[in-house]
């Protein structure tokens, strides 16, 4: 699995958790729905660490809380 996946899946989970839609989320996050859409459906190449962090934000989460899992520890280096 390469990291955009990883990143995806980790949403879509902590947004799981909370029992929040993609567009509550984009609501509490101040992260514009569009955003969220296109990281969800790959158009995004690289979802960026500011995105990322006002993601954690609305999820009342930490950038450590949200890279702290089990996928992103095991994520292969992606430049060969």
């Amino acid at each position: 699995m390469n990291t955009k996946a990883v990143v995806k899946n980790r949403i879509l989970e902590l947004c799981n958790e909370r029992n929040i839609s993609l567009n509550y989320l984009a609501h509490l996050s101040a992260v514009p729905p569009s955003t969220i859409k296109n990281i969800m459906y790959d158009v995004s190449k690289n979802p960026g660490i500011v995105t990322i962090k006002l993601l954690c934000d609305g999820l009342g989460i930490s950038l450590y809380d949200f890279f702290d899992t089990e996928a992103f520890k095991s994520l292969e280096q992606e430049i060969r």
